[in-house]
């Protein structure tokens, strides 16, 4: 009967917990945790996000790709000038130096798909191709978080803060 009860709940956890994008190699890259935020009916943007290791001993660049779900794709910073927070494209692409991790998050480092051609559903997954300058074109899926999330697997938890900022 515990066995039956044990089963039970672990079929369950299993269940309810979100469906995390596969990890991709392509050369000495590894892209992880590919995750957007859902988005508003009628946004015409989203923001993606997900890590870069390279296990390599030469250095690579995201210099940008492409998305089932909108007709441009480029890559962003977030910086703070003056007090003034500004986003913009890198110029020359995103460096990956050997042994180095790139987080891609909200507030920082990010993709932006502009030109949505539906809105972002929490619980989807959409494709995008990132192309790096050495390793190439890579396909990668990527998990609809909720609008409000801070990072890939919230799980419906809503972290409103900035990066840096502390909310009790």
């Amino acid at each position: 009967m515990i066995r039956h009860s044990v089963l039970a709940a672990f079929i369950a956890l299993a269940l309810a917990a979100p469906a995390a994008a596969a990890d991709v190699t392509a050369g000495s890259l590894k892209i992880s945790s590919a995750w957007a935020r859902a988005t508003p009916k009628g946004a015409p943007v989203g923001g993606g996000y997900f890590t870069i290791t390279n296990t390599g001993t030469a250095p690579d660049r995201l210099i940008g790709g492409s998305s089932s779900v909108s007709s441009h794709f480029e890559v962003h910073e977030m910086s703070m000038d003056n007090g003034v927070m500004k986003m913009r494209p890198i110029a020359g692409g995103l460096e990956i130096k050997p042994g180095q991790t790139v987080t891609l998050a909200p507030g920082g480092y990010h993709v932006m798909l502009m030109g949505l051609k539906q809105p972002l559903v929490e619980g989807d997954h959409f494709k995008a191709t990132l192309e790096f300058e050495k390793a190439g074109k890579v396909d990668v899926d990527f998990v609809v978080e909720s609008i409000g999330a801070m990072h890939g697997g919230d799980a419906g938890g809503h972290d409103h803060s900035m990066p840096g900022m502390q909310m009790k």
